[in-house]
């Protein structure tokens, strides 16, 4: 549900697709990562998803794993 609220609609969609398409077969390390990025700011969170800004280093593969499904 956190996915589908944020800030800003573009986080909603790519934040519900990531959740959607992972959320289930994720384990409890990868869901507490990412739940503590649902915790960033939308602004910084598209930006790195985007690849307008560099993201901090505990999410890159998280973030990378979200570009990926946010361009597809």
């Amino acid at each position: 549900m956190r996915s589908m609220r944020r800030g800003i609609k573009e986080m909603d969609l790519i934040l519900s697709a990531y959740a959607d398409a992972n959320l289930e077969t994720m384990n409890e390390d990868a869901l507490a990562r990412y739940d503590s990025l649902l915790h960033e700011n939308d602004q910084d969170l598209y930006q790195w998803v985007t690849g307008q800004a560099d993201c901090p280093a505990p999410y890159a593969v998280l973030i990378r794993d979200i570009s990926q499904v946010f361009q597809k």
